[in-house]
């Protein structure tokens, strides 16, 4: 058996330390959503599921998931007032919210609360 040359063996360290880069690369990536975006991809997302509800907003909150900012949606389901809250951050560019991760923080807080929310039907 013949010795492998060093630079072909520099060229397969090379190679393999680039591969385990793929790895990284596949590291779901967070990202904040603004209040506008959340609104959005939350109205595309409870129409998708054929969900009624009567009214959604989205605030800004100021705490962070991972050290990026979330983004609390509150959703006004039935004629009954139920509020449900879901505090959500941008992973690949999809939104994700408490209900599908637990880690992303959701307690009550009062963001919100001095701001006039005018809703439409």
């Amino acid at each position: 058996m013949r010795p492998i040359p060093a630079a072909v063996a520099a060229l397969g360290a090379v190679a393999f330390v680039a591969g385990c880069g793929g790895v990284s690369q596949r590291t779901s990536r967070l990202g904040a959503a603004s209040p506008q975006v959340a609104r959005r991809m939350m109205e595309q997302r409870l129409q998708t599921k054929r969900l009624d509800y009567t009214w959604l907003a989205c605030i800004a909150l100021s705490r962070t998931y991972r050290d990026v900012a979330i983004t609390r949606c509150n959703v006004g389901f039935g004629i009954d007032p139920h509020v449900e809250a879901y505090c959500v951050v941008l992973k690949d560019g999809r939104l994700v919210t408490n209900h599908e991760d637990p880690s992303i923080p959701c307690k009550h807080d009062n963001a919100g609360w001095d701001k006039t929310t005018i809703t439409t039907s």
